[in-house]
């Protein structure tokens, strides 16, 4: 039951720096349409964060149309706290 799953971090690279998960993965939200080859290797489900939940909706919405098993995970510190 030890689903391997993929945690994207689409914040900036700032705010990354900043605090993150550990073995999350960065890519800013608006670099995702063009690091799709790179998203579809992942392991999924991929777990979208940023620090509200607005921007990693929006890339879920967005991958879940291209296919990819995603959901958003809101909040990075929501996801760290779990």
């Amino acid at each position: 039951m030890n689903q391997q799953i993929t945690i994207l971090d689409v914040r900036t690279v700032e705010e990354y720096t900043g605090g993150h998960i550990a073995e999350s993965i960065n890519i800013p939200m608006h670099e995702i349409p063009h690091r799709l080859a790179e998203i579809k290797k992942m392991n999924q489900p991929i777990i979208l964060c940023c620090a509200s939940g607005n921007r990693s909706g929006q890339a879920t919405s967005y991958l879940k149309n291209l296919g990819i098993d995603c959901k958003n995970g809101g909040s990075w510190i929501n996801i760290k706290n779990n």
